[in-house]
């Protein structure tokens, strides 16, 4: 009974769509005021609702968005995130894909590509990047815990080309650059004439989960392009940071 009193706290806060007050909830549920307070209370403790200001209405919470989040399925997310990476694919005319982080692994999950039929472009394929070569997985293990950086570090970091970084110090200050302009970019670090751009898409607080990025040849994706895009991509991965979060809340 009390776990039931709880998940119908959480799904009328969720429906919602704004802070709401102990006393909406109360009315809501028809519960005593003490019991209502005190279940609000309890859900405050565990950080499944919040206060975003100081007039003690409550919305979801960090913790039941990240668990939400982990629920959710590469087709949830997908679901969310098409539309928008497909307009911008249109918009750039090049493929643009969207990334995942899990198990300490970056994958790439879904691509859209131009719809103009005579336009060449590059598909980046789908499944897991090599975390210090690709920009999709650089935007992501940047704004990652330093204790994270340092396990990419120490690892094996394979030369794919010539330009890949493979030292410590290069790599440091690939990330430091990265957080400074607020995307990463690969200048042929994997494959000779292709070059990607990718910008993190973070989760409220709990940090860059995905990634969003552009790939194409190098003629087309020299460092100017890839500046511009990569301005634009922060813009997208904030648009797609917010359909996620929208698909998640309507989940729980």
């Amino acid at each position: 009974m009390h776990l039931d009193r709880l998940i119908t706290l959480l799904e009328i806060i969720a429906v919602a769509g704004r802070p709401v007050s102990s006393a909406e909830l109360q009315k809501a549920t028809g519960l005593p005021k003490p019991t209502c307070y005190r279940l609000v209370q309890t859900l405050l403790d565990q950080n499944l609702i919040e206060v975003p200001s100081g007039d003690g209405r409550v919305i979801i919470g960090e913790r039941l968005i990240r668990i939400a989040l982990l629920g959710k399925s590469d087709v949830d997310v997908r679901r969310a995130a098409a539309p928008l990476l497909k307009a911008a694919a249109v918009k750039f005319n090049e493929t643009v894909f969207l990334s995942r982080f899990r198990n300490s692994k970056v994958e790439i999950i879904h691509v859209e590509t131009p719809e103009d039929p005579a336009r060449a472009y590059i598909h980046p394929g789908l499944g897991v990047r090599p975390m210090h070569a690709c920009s999709c997985s650089k935007a992501i293990a940047a704004f990652a815990e330093p204790e994270f950086q340092t396990c990419i570090i120490s690892g094996s970091l394979k030369a794919y080309t010539e330009h890949t970084k493979t030292t410590e110090a290069e790599l440091r200050a690939d990330f430091a650059r990265i957080v400074q302009r607020g995307y990463a970019d690969c200048d042929q670090e994997i494959d000779l004439g292709i070059a990607s751009v990718a910008a993190p898409v973070s989760i409220g607080n709990i940090g860059a989960i995905f990634s969003v990025g552009a790939v194409g040849p190098i003629r087309r994706f020299g460092s100017d392009n890839r500046t511009r895009i990569g301005r634009e991509l922060i813009d997208l991965a904030s648009r797609v940071s917010g359909a996620i979060q929208l698909c998640n809340v309507a989940g729980v």
